[in-house]
């Protein structure tokens, strides 16, 4: 059988043999596939998993609410300009919910009553000789704990009587729990800590959710009070954020509803952009994905330049493969290979080469990703099939691509003055 009409299997067989001869020099010469697919991987696989965790996360609070607040939320920090906007009201939430049927119940928070100024509500609280000094205060009413999916570890959440009376009643969220009461779960409703200067009853501990972000949930920091309690211990901090959970597949009239009451009652003007900010659970992943794609990008950018400076790797390698091979060359096309097959057997030894290259990129990549997650159990990171698949199929098409000329200039080779190579 003639070697032109070898199938392309023995000439994948060849290509193989000729990258294991030379190992050495095929391991650095396919580095920069390497680290351009392992950069690529595990910043995918880091950059996903926060997503994944994200929109746990926002979807445990419920896909159906809608956000309401004269600041700008989520991701976005307000401007100086914002500072001066006059806060949305409980008025504005009558409002809301007697003017939209798209709009099945609402709820007003004081969020950080105890974030802000010198002069501002102090949150810290003390039991014993215990002190917790890490909590983020909220007021909020009674349906706070259904329109955000909240479940409770032990006690009961703050009742209509609680906010009417404006008790010092106190839901925890876990780490107040643990920092004040180790070991003691099942046994903290009913004690009284110091908050403020006052004395405080706690009647119910949060359970922790369970996404989060590294591990972290902000409901486990939190501390929620009586809406009206907030506002006698705290009458400077006016801000109010409204939650607004539609009805059933409503959740566009909702917000449509939402804007147009708070336009009108803010007496924004036509073609004037709102005063204040409406997101929905969409609108934070949206957010989110903006700010993770742009360091996609970085890390494209890096795992670019790996594989350019690989691909460069392997046409220099394999133009000198095809100068010590002259005579091999002309020997193969003297007993009938066609410039076809060598074309092919140049081709498909670059690719092996950069498959190579991709798949221990893919190893380590999986590998490190796995020990940074035992490392730290926080850390999200997860490798996904369409990683790897993407990663060896650009890893062989940087082969395909930067192995052409090599192979061109091997198959235009005239067989006689190869013969007379040395």
């Amino acid at each position: 059988m003639k070697i032109s009409s070898s199938l392309p299997k023995e000439i994948l067989k060849m290509a193989i043999d000729s990258v294991m001869g030379h190992k050495f020099r095929s391991f650095l010469t396919i580095l920069g596939i390497v680290v351009g697919v392992f950069t690529a991987i595990v910043v995918a696989s880091i950059l996903t998993g926060l997503r994944q965790n994200i929109v746990a996360m926002i979807e445990d609070y419920g896909t159906n609410n809608i956000y309401a607040f004269h600041l700008s939320t989520g991701f976005d920090e307000a401007n100086r300009d914002e500072r001066n906007r006059k806060p949305l009201t409980i008025a504005d939430a009558d409002a809301i919910i007697s003017q939209s049927n798209a709009v099945e119940d609402i709820t007003a928070v004081a969020p950080g009553i105890g974030n802000f100024g010198a002069e501002s509500f102090d949150d810290n609280m003390t039991y014993e000789d215990r002190n917790y000094r890490w909590a983020q205060t909220d007021g909020v009413e009674p349906n706070y704990a259904m329109l955000s999916n909240l479940v409770l570890r032990e006690g009961r959440f703050i009742t209509d009587s609680d906010n009417q009376q404006r008790r010092n009643v106190l839901v925890i969220g876990v780490n107040a729990a643990d920092a004040l009461f180790p070991n003691q779960e099942g046994d903290i409703v009913g004690k009284f800590v110091r908050m403020n200067g006052q004395q405080w009853e706690i009647i119910g501990v949060i359970e922790k959710r369970k996404a989060g972000f590294f591990g972290e949930n902000e409901e486990d920091r939190k501390i929620f009070m009586p809406l009206r309690t907030a506002r006698k211990v705290a009458p400077q901090r006016n801000y109010l954020l409204l939650i607004i959970k539609a009805k059933n597949e409503m959740i566009k009239d909702a917000l449509l509803d939402t804007e147009s009451v708070l336009r009108q009652r803010r007496q924004v003007k036509f073609g004037e952009p709102n005063d204040f900010d409406v997101k929905t659970a969409d609108n934070f992943i949206e957010q989110f994905d903006s700010i993770i794609g742009d360091v996609g990008l970085a890390a494209i950018a890096i795992s670019c330049l790996g594989l350019l400076v690989g691909g460069i790797g392997v046409m220099n390698i394999m133009l000198v493969s095809v100068t010590e091979r002259t005579k091999e060359i002309g020997i193969r096309k003297a007993l009938g290979a066609t410039r076809s097959a060598i074309v092919l057997q140049f081709l498909l030894e670059a690719m092996t080469l950069t498959f190579f290259g991709g798949i221990i990129g893919v190893v380590s990549a999986i590998s490190i990703s796995q020990i940074l997650m035992l490392l730290i159990p926080s850390l999200p990171a997860s490798v996904e099939t369409w990683m790897i698949t993407l990663s060896l199929f650009v890893s062989v098409s940087i082969g395909l691509i930067f192995g052409v000329l090599p192979a061109r200039k091997a198959a235009r080779l005239d067989p006689i003055e190869c013969l007379r190579y040395e």
